[in-house]
């Protein structure tokens, strides 16, 4: 049994910054293959074409597949999982599929479609994304421009226009397992700080709320990609891949990173490994208490579960948690269980260590 293909669901009002968040993971994928369902509608279909025409490499054409029959939430049948089955069924099948819907989707039904038979054993949701824009929300808005995100209400058949702003707004948070307050350079740390704090008393336990500019998000913490690859775990102590070394800078610098909510360039990872599990049931509720108690971002990795020969693959965002078995065990690999952690730096290790091999 092959892998599967972890999937992105990215939401957020217009205007919010998706394109932004999904152009930005796309040039910094490292050669990963990202496949992208684009969701937009009538004349606000530029979304496909400015990433058709990015000649970002590794986004070919043939990677985005554009639905314009409305809104994604309500055309999952004869749009969506077709959509799915086309990239999945490929010959180079893609590492990840980020889906990005119309600001005014609901993500719960798009969700619930990966349920689908078919799709069930190929593709797992990784995580919901919501992008909002942080300076509008700051001010009390959903939206920098609420009247665009009206007038493309307006221009869609499928949906129901009454339900006010603030309820699909609501039902977006609702759904997240991971929060991007866009445009944080906008607002200056204490705004930044405060809206983060009032977003985290609105979301999820374990759903964590991250700052971002111009969409900055780093692709292993919005994607995992490149954590949980068994073949080199270790040397990936670091997720920095950023140009921020501290070693040799003063302490102005931290203030400056502070200052303009630099939150994101400060990822770190490690590696936990245990013996066997009994019970995987338990061992998911004992994944999902350790990432809602220390604000972990991801977890990744595989465990070997007593009496059973395959080998299960776990995976989390924030607190949505995905496992199934996948493999079995290789002649010579031990059975033990290994899991990589990802989150913002100042992660307590060793409490983390010891709660995951209690």
């Amino acid at each position: 049994m092959a892998q599967k293909i972890p999937a992105t669901v990215v939401t957020g009002f217009l205007g919010a910054g998706k394109t932004t968040l999904i152009r930005h993971l796309i040039e910094n994928a490292n050669g990963k293959r990202i496949a992208l369902i684009i969701n937009e509608f009538g004349d606000l279909g530029v979304d496909g074409e400015i990433l058709k025409g990015c000649g970002i490499e590794g986004c070919a054409e043939d990677d985005v597949v554009e639905l314009s029959n409305g809104c994604i939430c309500c055309t999952v049948a004869e749009d969506f999982l077709p959509a799915m089955q086309k990239l999945i069924d490929r010959d180079e099948a893609p590492d990840h599929i980020v889906i990005e819907t119309s600001g005014l989707a609901l993500p719960q039904p798009l969700v619930r479609a990966f349920n689908w038979p078919d799709i069930r054993t190929r593709v797992t949701v990784d995580g919901v994304v919501a992008v909002v824009d942080g300076p509008a929300l700051s001010e009390g808005r959903f939206a920098a421009n609420e009247a665009a995100v009206d007038a493309q209400r307006e221009a869609d058949d499928t949906i129901d226009h009454e339900t006010p702003l603030s309820e699909l707004f609501e039902d977006q948070l609702a759904c997240a397992d991971m929060v991007v307050v866009n445009k944080a350079d906008l607002l200056g740390a204490a705004a930044a700080t405060s809206l983060t704090d009032k977003l985290r008393g609105e979301v999820r336990k374990g759903v964590s709320v991250l700052h971002s500019e111009m969409g900055a998000v780093d692709a292993a913490v919005l994607l995992g990609l490149g954590i949980g690859a068994e073949d080199d775990m270790e040397s990936r102590h670091e997720v920095h891949h950023h140009h921020h070394h501290h070693d040799d800078d003063d302490d102005d610098h931290d203030d400056h990173d502070h200052e303009h909510a630099h939150g994101h360039d400060e990822f770190e990872s490690f590696v936990v490994t245990r013996p066997e599990i009994a019970d995987p049931t338990a061992f998911a509720a004992q994944v999902a208490d350790v990432i809602r108690a220390h604000d972990i971002l991801r977890l990744k990795g595989f465990a070997a579960v007593s009496g059973k020969p395959m080998r299960l693959t776990v995976q989390a965002v924030g607190p949505r948690i995905d496992s199934y078995f996948d493999r079995p065990f290789g002649a010579t690999e031990p059975r033990e269980t290994r899991l990589v952690v990802i989150g913002q730096a100042g992660l307590d290790r060793s409490a983390i260590e010891k709660a995951l091999a209690a």
